[in-house]
């Protein structure tokens, strides 16, 4: 008899990297259900014809212990996302990132989840110097989404048990295609310039170093984790990605100048971040010794041009705010969709225009269904 499938339920679904790990998830014979509160659904880039898992539409803050139940596992991805972001407004940036993500693992523990996978960031390190970090570095976050992944790994590791295993994951700056893109990361970023503009101007010297991973092994980073024995994982972080990908922020640049053709590439001076950070990988490849990154930069870089080529990326779209997520949430709240709490603002029904309608003093009496003799429906409409 063939057993089931086990359950995995990963928020974050439709984003970048959920766009890319739910298909994932399928080919590796997971139950995989999605849950999204849907902020960045108008961001389709392109489509890779991947069969994708159902998708829950729901705020992570509204996540009940009966959406959880028969999971084996919880994948978190679904928080405000990168640092610009997150500094718009600190205590929603806390309320979601760290106290909606620490009540979420505990959801997880009380309905029998075995294996919460957190998605944390290297970016922890903060101003960390050319020295490698390790998993036992001291942290120096410099941004509320940075600070929040500190608290986050804090408060979730001590809900560990022998039969609740978190895991956390601290990824490098992901870059790569994704049908869900995103243009407001590093690689991504330079090489949309590069496409639409054949210009690269930094504004800063490209001093500061990033560890680099794609998309495609941050996912494949993931699959490890929900396979790998609970003793290896349990209430341990590991830095995602390659020792050979940590680059300079100019090197990054340079690279994609040379992707490119005929773009030209500018240095300015240091623009005073002070974000720069090298890490070390040695500990996830001891731990989860099937995990190996399979794209370089170069890689990378040239499967966005192939990508850009296909789809004709112009100018217009590559800036368009669905790709940028601090770009698409003010859209969002400008345009009244979404409130300043990042919570969906409900569609006016037929009793709210009704109401308008009255106040303008017009008759909203739109029309109403009465039922003939024939059982035929007949539309009464009334004056505007």
């Amino acid at each position: 008899m063939t057993p089931r499938p086990l359950k995995v339920i990963f928020t974050g679904a439709d984003g970048y990297i959920g766009a890319v790990l739910g298909p994932k998830l399928l080919d590796a014979g997971y139950a995989a259900v999605g849950i999204d509160t849907g902020f960045y659904r108008r961001g389709w880039l392109f489509d890779d014809r991947r069969t994708r898992p159902m998708v829950l539409t729901k705020d992570t803050r509204e996540i009940a212990r009966e959406d959880l139940d028969g999971a084996y596992a919880v994948i978190h991805l679904a928080e405000l996302s990168n640092d610009p972001l997150g500094e718009q407004d600190q205590g929603l940036t806390f309320e979601i990132n760290h106290h909606t993500s620490v009540r979420l693992a505990r959801l997880c523990r009380e309905a029998g989840v075995r294996r919460f996978v957190y998605a944390s960031s290297c970016s922890i390190y903060g101003a960390g110097g050319s020295d490698a970090r390790t998993e036992e570095s001291s942290v120096n976050p410099q941004t509320a989404y940075a600070r929040c992944k500190v608290l986050v790994e804090r408060d979730v590791k001590t809900l560990a048990t022998p039969t609740f295993a978190p895991v956390f994951l601290r990824n490098a700056t992901a870059f790569g295609a994704s049908p869900r893109q995103r243009f407001d990361l590093v690689l991504n970023n330079l090489a949309g310039w590069a496409w639409t503009t054949k210009q690269i101007r930094m504004t800063s010297d490209g001093s500061p170093w990033r560890p680099l991973v794609h998309v495609d092994d941050l996912c494949q980073a993931i699959l490890c984790a929900l396979k790998a024995p609970h003793e290896a994982v349990a209430g341990e972080a590991f830095n995602v990605g390659a020792d050979e990908q940590n680059y300079r922020i100019r090197e990054i640049a340079e690279v994609v100048n040379e992707t490119f053709p005929d773009c030209r590439l500018s240095l300015g001076n240091s623009d005073g971040d002070s974000r720069s950070y090298r890490v070390s990988f040695e500990k996830i490849r001891a731990h989860m010794p099937e995990f190996k990154c399979r794209w370089s930069l170069e890689h990378g870089a040239a499967q966005l041009r192939l990508i850009f080529e296909r789809v004709g990326l112009t100018e217009e779209v590559f800036k368009a705010p669905p790709f940028t997520r601090l770009a698409e949430l003010r859209y969002l709240k400008d345009s009244r969709q979404l409130g300043q709490d990042l919570r969906w603002v409900d569609l006016p029904d037929h009793a709210d225009i009704a109401s308008i309608c009255l106040k303008s003093g017009q008759d909203a009496s739109f029309g109403e269904m009465t039922a003939t003799g024939s059982g035929q429906a007949m539309l009464k409409v009334g004056s505007l």
